[in-house]
């Protein structure tokens, strides 16, 4: 039985993208009004604490993170570090903070739909919307989310950035000062940044992706480095803005406190006129702000909502939890009934009569508990030195321990700091989960130590390096024996070590935490049967076969990866032979793999057991070779085969003389040569003999065929009629090519009731400035 892998398709800007999703929220949108109240101008220094406290935890969570690469993030890595007692604290406090965080985004929302106070029924009501719609989204599990979320971060970092860039320009030094209020001091600063610890939670999501990211040893302390520090320099600079461009009285009186600095600040530039109409900069910078907030208030609930959902799924898991919370939907895929959970309590804290502060509080007092604990595990952890510990990042040892020992202690300072009522709210959170542990969880929980379950399994097998690996994705078990065949076929052909690695990819969406796929029982054992069945297969015909089990979000990216991690030579794949959408070619599967794999890929519809007389188109495309090669392999793993190469000529009146260039005799006089015809059927004959050089073909191992024909492409559809497999070379791309054959292998593929293999080399198209930049950040 193959491990079950996920799949590892999120570099280092998708997963800074994440984490950012959920910080640019609605903490830089709606918390300036609460914090300027509380701390006057100083606040801006809270948001810089809070932004200190996050980067310290960001530190010790990327230790954990690539040590403990699974679903869960904090909660994982305490429960299997100090055991399920202090796991059951932590897991109750992070699904506790992501729904008060929520019913904090949703209220912010509100407030700027309807410029109106957060207790108002307006506000509750539009949040009570919103936040219904969204757990709808998650219910239903729309793939597309995560693309949008991504375009809102861009979107967001823009508007915020132009508005300090205008806002800059507005400050008024003498509404900075005092700068810390009198009688007051700092103590009410390091308070407030308990309130905006609220903003920071974002790059605990990140973790909880560590199985998915691509070179987590880099990439996920990076993206989580980038995350926190990317909000606190805009956190700052937004409040420096907002406490001096509206005196701290009316910024804590506004309901829309950003947009109304916006209106502020842009009203210096005046207005312009629009026809008979004068439009205000203004009212422009206020509807700008007020959309971007509740764009960034939505982002942020979505992620959340989404992130809660794992926590359930990581506790149940461990049985911390029922598992009845993680029964997976038979249709959308999606962990419906911790959605809907989820989405209940938040609805009940939207309408409850907590003011909007007091739930960003407790949300932030959550995570600190949470914080604090990751801190001890990180020490924990060095101290005890299991076999199985061993992340590929860690605290550089100048930091150590003074990292892990400081957050620790600036985690239970700012908790000292806050309100009492806050304080009493969040230990309460904590009694829930002492009282869950004592009742429930301490007889059901799996036990667990450091060395126990404290890492994922690694199954790293060692690849031959000179070896020619033929990577086989597999799912549909009427095709998979022919499929291991030709795979076969074309390892069998090459000199020296081969390998075939045979692949099932299970999609899930973004909803669904890839780990929970333990919960589909049904798909799980469809997976683990198609691959048993490939090794059956591969001793039947006595081939090497290793087979692996993966899990990820798309299935084509997921491949990708494979490719380049086994470093693969060709990849062969079955083709249903139709587009599934308006928008791709050959499927949304196929088509990112036709295009970017770094190796040879051939798709092959209705695979046979025993191909019978086997056809190429040897044409002057540049992928005829690689057809052709194709072709030569199953010709020598099915001796009873033929093999012919057809070439199919265009008729034509041209003429040439005995040489290209014109010749002159000795005098100066042009040579008196009568011009030759040229001989169609011989180009034809010299084309084949080129391609079949190119394919390593013998001439004892094929028949030459050549057709002339006013129509190319329609007499190549008609003379591949009788031939029981077709392979041909992927289109090229030049206008004589697309002139000549246009889509045929859509077109033979629609007419053939027999096998068709389309082949195409390694060659791949130029990269976009936007793949070469992702590179480049991902190292």
């Amino acid at each position: 039985m193959s491990d079950q892998e996920l799949a590892r398709d999120l570099g280092f800007v998708e997963a800074y993208t994440l984490g950012l999703g959920t910080m640019i929220g609605a903490g830089i949108f709606v918390l300036p009004g609460i914090v300027a109240d509380a701390a006057g101008p100083a606040s801006m220094i809270s948001f810089a604490i809070g932004g200190v406290v996050a980067l310290l935890a960001a530190l010790s969570l990327s230790e954990l993170a690539t040590g403990m690469p699974k679903a869960g993030g904090s909660y994982y890595y305490v429960n299997h570090a100090l055991g399920s007692f202090f796991g059951t604290i932590v897991g109750w406090g992070m699904w506790a903070g992501l729904m008060f965080a929520t019913a904090f985004y949703m209220l912010g929302f509100g407030q700027y739909l309807t410029n109106q106070p957060s207790d108002a029924f307006v506000v509750i009501l539009a949040g009570l919307a919103m936040a219904s719609v969204l757990v709808a989204v998650n219910y239903r599990g729309v793939k597309e989310t995560g693309s949008l979320q991504n375009v809102i971060v861009v979107l967001l970092l823009g508007l915020i950035l132009v508005f300090i860039a205008v806002g800059l320009t507005s400050v008024d030094a003498e509404l900075l000062s005092p700068f810390v209020r009198e009688g007051e001091g700092w103590p009410v600063v390091a308070a407030t940044a308990g309130t905006v610890f609220v903003t920071f939670i974002g790059f605990e999501v990140i973790a909880t992706s560590a199985e998915e990211i691509k070179d987590p040893g880099r990439n996920l302390p990076l993206s989580m480095i980038a995350a926190v520090v990317t909000p606190t320099i805009l956190y700052v600079l937004v409040m420096l803005v907002s406490t001096g461009t509206l005196p701290v009285p009316d910024l804590a009186d506004s309901d829309v406190p950003v947009a109304d600095v916006a209106a502020a600040a842009a009203g210096g530039f005046g207005s312009f006129a629009v026809g008979e109409y004068r439009v205000e900069f203004a009212t422009i910078g206020s509807i700008v702000m007020i959309i971007g907030a509740m764009l960034a208030t939505i982002s942020s609930a979505n992620a959340s909502i989404l992130s809660a959902a794992r926590v359930n799924f990581a506790m149940g898991r461990d049985q911390v939890l029922t598992n009845w919370l993680n029964k997976i939907h038979d249709r959308y895929r999606t962990p419906y009934r911790a959605i809907l959970a989820t989405g209940v309590v938040i609805l009940l804290l939207i309408a409850s009569p907590l003011p909007i502060d007091t739930l960003a509080d407790v949300a932030s007092f959550m995570f600190l508990i949470t914080y604090a604990l990751v801190h001890v595990a990180v020490i924990v952890l060095r101290r005890a030195e299991p076999d199985e510990y061993d992340p590929d990042f860690r605290i550089p040892a100048v930091l150590y321990p003074v990292v892990p020992a400081l957050g620790f202690l600036t985690c239970l300072g700012v908790m000292y700091q806050m309100v009492w009522y806050v304080q009493a709210i969040g230990i309460g959170i904590v009694g829930v989960g002492v009282v869950w542990y004592q009742f429930y969880a301490k007889e059901q929980a799996i036990s667990t130590t450091l060395i126990g379950e404290a890492v994922a399994p690694q199954t790293d097998e060692a690849l031959e390096e000179d070896a020619y690996r033929v990577v086989v994705p597999v799912a549909n078990p009427e095709t998979q024996r022919p499929l291991i065949k030709y795979a076969a076929a074309s390892a069998a052909s090459q000199d020296g070590e081969s390998e075939l690695v045979a692949i099932n990819v299970i999609e899930v969406p973004p909803q669904t935490s890839p780990a929970q796929i333990e919960f589909e029982e049904r798909r799980v054992e469809r997976q683990q049967a198609l691959l048993e069945n490939v090794r059956d297969v591969a001793t039947d015909l006595d081939v090497a076969v290793r087979t692996r089990a993966i899990v990820g979000r798309d299935a084509g990216e997921t491949l990708l990866s494979v490719v380049e991690e086994e470093q693969a030579n060709h990849m062969l794949l079955g083709w249903a032979g139709s587009r599934r959408r308006r928008d791709v070619i050959f499927g949304s599967t196929i088509d990112p793999l036709l295009e970017r794999a770094a190796c040879d890929v051939t798709l092959v519809k209705d695979p046979s057991e025993s191909p019978d007389d086997i056809v190429t188109l040897a044409g002057g495309g540049p992928h005829a070779p690689v057809s052709a090669r194709r072709a030569g392999e199953l010709r020598r793993a099915f001796p009873e085969s033929t093999l012919t190469l057809l070439n199919v000529q265009p008729k034509g009146d041209a003429v040439i003389g005995p040489d290209s260039d014109d010749r002159s005799d000795s005098d100066g006089e042009a040579a008196d040569e009568a011009p030759a015809a040229i001989d169609p059927k011989q180009t034809g004959r010299e084309t084949i003999e080129s391609v079949a050089a190119a394919a390593g073909l013998k001439a004892d191992e094929f028949e030459s065929r050549v057709l002339v024909a006013d129509d190319v492409q329609e007499t190549l559809l008609e003379a591949t009629v009788g031939y029981g497999t077709v392979c041909v070379g992927a289109t090229g791309t030049s206008t004589v090519a697309q002139a000549l054959y246009g889509s045929l292998p859509q077109r033979i593929v629609q007419q053939s009731d027999g096998t068709v293999l389309m082949a195409r080399g390694e060659a791949r198209s130029p990269r976009t400035f936007r793949q070469a930049l992702i590179q480049r950040l991902e190292g």
